[in-house]
């Protein structure tokens, strides 16, 4: 039986968390390794028949190890069954935590030639205290203006567990 490979970017360990949890979700149907995309330089692609993408946004845009594992792995990608999925902020607002509907993921998905089977948006956390000063300041400063928590003493996990499960469950029941 070949395994399923989910590779994240994460900031600051919630898109990683929503990765284990997917591992967690299906792992009693197909193995997963999990792999950083900062680690995931040689990939032994016959070990894998499908392959889950996460990444997160900063300051609006994905981390560019993103991009470029996606580009230099096309034809891999394209050969297995594939999911995308994206953390941000914005998506603690229902209305943006779609593919279609969240201007990050929209963006990244037009711009790339890779098509994923199945795509989802997750609302990330929020992580004040443990953030530096700079990015602190500067997260609050965007949360100010678009209606977000901005106490700074506060930690606030956006992320919907129920609908990474169902995600998960998707994911899994895709079939080649």
């Amino acid at each position: 039986m070949l395994k399923t490979l989910i590779i994240f970017s994460s900031r600051d360990g919630q898109t990683r968390e929503i990765a284990a949890a997917i591992a967690s979700e299906i792992k009693h149907i197909y193995p997963c390794d999990i792999v950083n995309i900062l680690h995931a330089s040689h990939i032994e692609w016959e070990n894998y028949d499908r392959v889950l993408i996460g990444a997160s946004i900063r300051y609006g845009r994905f981390h560019p190890a993103v991009a470029k594992f996606v580009a230099n792995n096309l034809p891999a990608l394209r050969e297995r069954i594939s999911g995308f999925f994206s953390v941000n902020l914005t998506a603690r607002k229902p209305e943006k935590r779609t593919p279609q509907t969240n201007v990050y993921t929209r963006k990244f998905l037009l711009s790339t030639p890779w098509e994923p089977d199945c795509c989802a948006v997750f609302a990330g956390a929020l992580r004040y205290p443990r953030y530096s000063w700079f990015d602190r300041i500067t997260i609050q400063f965007i949360m100010r203006i678009t209606g977000g928590e901005t106490n700074a003493s506060k930690e606030v996990e956006y992320t919907d567990w129920q609908q990474v499960r169902r995600f998960a469950q998707d994911f899994a029941a895709l079939s080649g």
